[in-house]
């Protein structure tokens, strides 16, 4: 054990949970997005089915090898076989990194924790071996070269594939005259196309332990499509008399867990009143109750004020040009600037969750009720307050993401350059019946769980690599092989730290995806989610690098574009987006270079003899 190097291998854990709680943060929740943007799922919902699965595919089916020349970027003799320095070149990469995307997390910019890991250890390289040792080209798919080309070709192809799958569905339901039935009746066809690619996405994306994807094609084959076809046969008998019974028979009295009846609900007789189909509103936009109630109650209030005003006798009556005065004031003082709109937007979520129970409606409480006194921290008085805010601003901290109106901030505030560019956008989509998005609700479901278990297992190597390497070359004294062993408890630690930067600072980056973009909604949102799928694999087959938060980008924009217009389309978003992910590789790999160019030669004392 290498003892001496012991401080370097806490610093590389420190970064590595922090890469991982990035990881969370940002790629997890955007790929949540798109479902808790079309309100398949709440975003609470999308918090726990994300820690489920993100745990189990890592932990079940997660790498048990980290690749210490990461996608072929540095040549493992480069360490020379020096463990020191091989601890040292993953730490400070994982430092570069996670350093990176969480100051993009902070500031709601989307990037890709993959890329910038990949381009951080570029930099490791040349600081440590030089430029010219650095794979910078192709590398049989594994280079900078390939880095750069999955940028580009990724997001388009991506797009492609969600937009025909989308215009699919437009053709078979949407077009029609009566879209309800040929939405629940066409359902097990879609469940086939969705089980297909999930199955898929598990065998190429997410299976290296079980070895799936070294069977041979027939296998495969029969396995993906004997899964797709198993699924839709099931739905065929309990998910569409299930639907049928309460979108088209209108039957309120069905429950949740009644699709176990199958056939059965097919004959089960409907209420007399049935005239209402009782399925959630899938409008983006949404009115407010708690605002549209504030409100009625001020009118109330004054028509109140004005009636005792009049009872009393007393009838001001200002002269017309105290009148005119007043009014031009009032007008010139009721237009509240930019500023002001957004801090009323936060202060309307503030004054719903200090009216909540339980933990967080009790600490926004006690941080509202115990402001921090004059003068500096240090003195008495606001030492034992700290003492009362510090355990609030934890709990607030932690809970507050889950309370988080992600769609308000999706739509933007009304007065507001956002909210207006965002109108002009969903103004340009075209609304579909809420029966008719229920059926594709429980296919996004799907896919977002599948995507979210392949991520967890395929993903989780950008922060265990280099942290197994660390923790092997500190452990054995010796600079990791080729293939390094992967530790479980590593895996458990790292998954955890993923689903925990999902749960409280996921909102960071949902609030900027999604409804952002484009106007969402189920049928949309599984069309995304399969095309982003479909690229994944595709690009899996050739080995290339690609990033999933950025195929579901691109998937967004090409679904978004079969409105028919470009105004359905936020193209701003969509720039901060790609200059976010281009700005990455530099960046992330400069500051890897600098920070192991400075550690590995920073001069020091000679040892004394």
């Amino acid at each position: 054990m290498l003892s001496q190097y012991t401080y370097i291998f806490v610093i590389g854990t420190f970064f590595a949970m922090l890469d991982a709680f990035n990881n969370g943060a940002n790629d997890v929740a955007n790929a949540w997005a798109t479902s808790v943007s079309s309100r398949s799922i709440s975003y609470r919902q999308a918090m726990i089915f994300g820690t489920i699965f993100e745990m189990l595919g890592a932990i079940t089916v997660g790498a048990r090898t980290a690749d210490t020349i990461k996608n072929g970027i540095i040549p493992n003799a480069a360490f020379q076989g020096n463990a020191g320095v091989q601890m040292l070149a993953f730490t400070c990469a994982l430092a570069a990194a996670s350093t990176w995307v969480m100051w993009c997390t902070r500031h709601s910019a989307h990037v890709s924790s993959t890329y910038s890991l990949i381009s951080a250890v570029a930099g490791v390289g040349v600081a440590t071996v030089g430029a010219s040792k650095v794979q910078w080209g192709w590398n049989n798919g594994k280079g900078l070269g390939a880095i750069f080309a999955g940028l580009g070709m990724a997001p388009v192809i991506s797009g492609g594939f969600a937009a025909t799958i989308f215009m699919l569905v437009k053709l078979v339901v949407h077009m029609r005259k009566n879209p309800v039935p040929w939405a629940v009746f066409t359902a097990p066809f879609f469940f086939l196309i969705a089980g297909t690619i999930c199955t898929l996405s598990i065998v190429y994306k997410g299976s290296p332990k079980l070895g799936l994807n070294k069977k041979p094609a027939w296998y495969i084959a029969t396995v993906t499509l004997g899964t797709g076809a198993g699924l839709a046969l099931l739905s065929a008998i309990f998910f569409v008399p299930y639907v049928h019974a309460k979108v088209i028979k209108k039957d309120n009295t069905v429950k949740w867990w009644m699709f176990i009846y199958g056939p059965a609900l097919l004959n089960r007789p409907a209420p007399a009143n049935a005239d209402v189909a009782n399925v959630p509103n899938y409008s983006v936009v949404q009115e407010d109750e708690d605002l549209v109630d504030s409100s009625a109650r001020s009118v109330e209030s004054g028509s109140e004020a004005d009636a005792k005003k009049t009872e009393m006798g007393i009838q001001p009556v200002p002269s017309p040009a105290e009148d005119n005065e007043k009014k031009l004031v009032a007008g010139e003082t009721n237009q509240p600037t930019y500023k002001e709109l957004m801090a009323q937007g936060q202060d309307r979520l503030h004054a719903k969750l200090l009216k909540k129970r339980g933990p967080i409606g009790w600490g926004m409480r006690t941080l509202r009720d115990n402001p921090m006194g004059p003068g500096q921290v240090y003195e008495i008085q606001n030492m034992k307050i700290l003492l009362k805010r510090i355990p609030a601003m934890v709990t607030v901290g932690l809970l507050y993401g889950l309370h988080y109106d992600i769609h308000a901030a999706q739509t933007g505030i009304a007065g507001t350059p956002d909210g207006a560019r965002m109108q002009r956008v969903y103004d340009h989509a075209e609304k579909y019946p809420n029966e008719v998005e229920h059926t594709y609700s429980f296919v996004q479901i799907l896919t977002a769980c599948t995507a979210s278990f392949a991520h967890g297992a395929n993903d989780i190597g950008n922060s265990v690599g280099p942290w197994a390497v660390i923790y092997g070359a500190w452990h054995t004294g010796t600079a990791a092989a080729a293939k390094a062993p992967v530790p479980v408890w590593q895996l458990v630690v790292l998954s955890a730290m993923i689903s925990l930067g999902l749960i409280t600072y996921g909102y960071n980056i949902m609030k900027v995806m999604g409804n952002k973009i484009t106007y969402h909604s189920p049928s949309r949102g599984s069309s995304m989610e399969m095309g982003a799928a479909i690229t994944v694999l595709v690009f899996s087959q050739f080995s290339l690098p690609v990033s999933t938060s950025m195929c579901i980008t691109g998937a967004t924009v090409g679904v978004g574009l079969c409105n028919g217009t470009l105004k359905a389309v936020n193209f701003q978003r969509v720039g901060l987006l790609l200059l976010s992910w281009i700005a990455t590789i530099p960046i992330a790999g400069t500051l890897g270079g600098v920070l192991m160019g400075i550690v590995l030669n920073a001069p020091h004392f000679a040892a004394k003899k």
